[in-house]
């Protein structure tokens, strides 16, 4: 069986950081994640999911880490169930941190210096190549790939 989760997303909550009564670290955030396929009014939705991260993961995130960061972390996804006060059963699902590979931190732009950090963003996207090797070809348009190239 797998049960692995891998996301990117921007930290849509502050990390809250609590302690059990036995004084292991536990934080608890909310990380947003942007759909790949627009709506059909064409625009992008987002899903918020809950994540929990235990230990010194936990504390290394609510120390380094605030609302709007983009993070990658690896996870595996846990439900839990409790009774409520009417005495109707509640499941939650979570997904648990088991690994913490990555952080970016954005930079956040002042205002007032619109001008200058317009200037700055289009001079670092212009050093940083996209990753997507499609991009720039428009939806429905043909690509032109060589069979040769292709590694199947």
């Amino acid at each position: 069986m797998l049960n692995n989760c891998v996301f990117v997303g921007r930290l849509s909550s502050e990390v809250e950081l609590k302690y059990t009564p036995n004084g292991h670290p536990v934080a608890v955030f909310n990380l947003a994640l942007t759909r790949a396929i627009p709506d059909k009014n064409g625009e992008k939705k987002a899903d918020f999911i809950r994540c929990v991260a235990w230990g010194k993961v936990a504390e290394n995130m609510a120390n380094q880490l605030s609302k709007g960061d983009t993070i990658g972390i690896q996870t595996r996804v846990q439900t839990r169930n409790y009774e409520n006060q009417q005495g109707q059963k509640v499941y939650v699902t979570e997904f648990i941190v088991e690994g913490f590979p990555t952080f970016i931190k954005v930079k956040k732009w002042e205002s007032g210096n619109g001008n200058s950090a317009q200037k700055q963003k289009k001079s670092e996207a212009q050093n940083f190549p996209t990753a997507d090797p499609f991009f720039g070809y428009g939806q429905g348009q043909p690509i032109d790939i060589n069979d040769d190239d292709l590694p199947f």
